[in-house]
């Protein structure tokens, strides 16, 4: 197969599955609109961009670097779920909300901040690279014996993988535009429940 439609594979295989990171961009979407939702799906985006680079290059070596501190990271991880969920809850459900000034607004829906919040937020999972590392030894895409290859792989990746995350933001930007604020702020409480929830499940798997 092509190596860009390979790359296309693997980065909506990666971006696809709804994860706390699709959910806190369509929260980002029904809370600041599409700009800041697209820039928080770009941060996400840019992760996947790097770790299909990494992978590309130098996979089966990464996947053996960072088998050692999997553990640590994904606790990491957890830990930063928790604290965006709880700090998403604060916030929507402060009774005086709606007597915020515009700064404060502005600044919470900061498109530049967004993006480098979930570009870290995104990099601080190791399961990207590994799973990108996988998937170019599994189908034997060591086929990307050429600088040539190697970018439509990369290339691809990218693309599927800012593509979907921007369906996300669009998603969440017409829910700002449409649903009541009640509802608005229901469905990022519920959001944020979610992400809780999915904190959860990494310090649950690292137990069994």
């Amino acid at each position: 197969m092509n190596p860009f439609y390979e790359g296309l594979l693997a980065g909506y295989g990666i971006a696809i599955p709804v994860g706390a990171i699709a959910v806190l961009i369509i929260q980002t979407g029904i809370r600041c609109g599409f700009r800041t939702g697209f820039m928080a799906g770009a941060g996400a985006a840019s992760a996947d961009f790097l770790y299909a680079i990494l992978a590309a290059f130098a996979g089966a070596t990464l996947v053996r670097l960072l088998e050692p501190i999997e553990v640590p990271l994904k606790v990491v991880s957890a830990l930063v779920l928790f604290g965006l969920a709880g700090w998403g809850l604060r916030g929507s459900l402060r009774k005086n909300e709606a007597k915020e000034s515009t700064p404060q607004k502005i600044e919470a829906c900061n498109p530049l901040r967004t993006y480098a919040q979930f570009l870290a937020l995104t990099l601080i999972n190791p399961l990207t690279v590994i799973y990108f590392a996988a998937y170019i030894i599994g189908r034997n895409i060591g086929a990307l014996d050429s600088w040539g290859a190697i970018g439509w792989f990369i290339a691809g990746a990218g693309v599927s993988s800012l593509s979907w995350q921007t369906l996300l933001a669009v998603v969440g930007s017409v829910a700002h535009k449409s649903l009541p604020p009640g509802f608005q702020r229901g469905a990022v409480v519920l959001g944020n429940l979610i992400v809780l929830g999915l904190g959860g499940s990494i310090l649950v798997g690292l137990l069994r």
